[in-house]
């Protein structure tokens, strides 16, 4: 035999104490016809008759009034566990944190999250703005935060979601050769070229080190740890660099900097993903948030 519904049994328990079907879908909240239909559904699963309807108003049978008292201390309980649940859940039922990676908190995270807000107007949001690398790190630790990187590849022992895509380009200053050029660069002529680079452990950075492996790179001739710091330093004229297409956007829209066209594009494009640890179960605002934003 299958649990009895609770609300069934609540319905049970408010007849005896009023003496009506009636008043006692009333103070349930459903309508009558639902009422009856409810009891007789209960009957049925129980097999035993539990109500006797007159015109007077209606009461229990002997096997009723049994399992109305059976029933108060499992409503209770019932009671008890949802509170403790609701409890549990608003703990943090109004707050999303978020681990976002550099490109993504500037470039998607402040779009994904006001479409968020909207939705969810009474749910605070807290983004910590990390390297790809640093992210993982953390979610392979314990860290029960949702992650937004745009790293290539995902660590193992968590779980990954994708949520978008990023193209890399390659940028100079408007002044520079390549921005004359008629036609592609290709990656073993971006490989022999000192390059302004992000940091390791940023998603940009391991695309472009994955994208010239083959090519034998040289070094770079400078390392800066923010999508800011490149652009600053490709209009300064220290050296071409590549980064996000949205995160150069502005400055190729003023005419700071000039887009190189390149070969083999493909290799220098990247899936965002949503990452947390393996084996946990995203919950109340986390999962809202990859509702919304995962693709596929």
């Amino acid at each position: 035999m299958s649990w009895p519904d609770l609300a069934a049994l609540e319905l049970l328990v408010r007849i005896d104490e009023l003496g009506s079907l009636s008043r006692a879908a009333d103070a349930c909240g459903i309508a009558q016809p639902n009422a009856t239909r409810t009891i007789a559904r209960l009957e049925r699963q129980l097999g035993q008759s539990l109500v006797v309807r007159s015109s007077s108003g209606s009461k229990l049978t002997p096997t009723g009034s049994l399992v109305a008292h059976w029933a108060e201390p499992v409503l209770v309980a019932g009671t008890t566990f949802s509170s403790a649940i609701n409890t549990l859940r608003d703990d943090n039922a109004h707050e999303l944190h978020v681990l976002a990676s550099q490109t993504v908190a500037e470039c998607y995270a402040p779009g994904w999250l006001a479409g968020f807000r909207a939705a969810y107007p009474d749910t605070n949001v807290k983004m910590s703005v990390h390297n790809s690398a640093f992210i993982m790190e953390q979610l392979a630790d314990g860290d029960d935060r949702l992650g937004l990187v745009e790293s290539p590849t995902v660590h193992a022992g968590l779980s990954a979601v994708p949520v978008g895509h990023d193209q890399l380009v390659v940028i100079v200053r408007p002044d520079h050769p390549w921005a004359r050029r008629r036609s592609p660069i290709d990656l073993a002529r971006l490989a022999r070229t000192p390059l302004v680079v992000r940091e390791e452990g940023s998603g940009t950075r391991d695309v472009l080190d994955r994208a010239l492996a083959d090519f034998d790179p040289v070094p770079p001739v400078a390392v800066v740890s923010s999508n800011a710091g490149v652009l600053g330093s490709v209009i300064a004229g220290v050296a071409p660099a590549v980064t996000s297409k949205k995160a150069a956007a502005a400055a190729l829209q003023a005419g700071l900097i000039a887009n190189v066209a390149v070969q083999q594009s493909g290799r220098l494009r990247r899936t965002l993903h949503a990452v947390w640890p393996a084996g946990a179960q995203l919950l109340g605002p986390a999962a809202d948030l990859l509702a919304m934003i995962r693709i596929g």
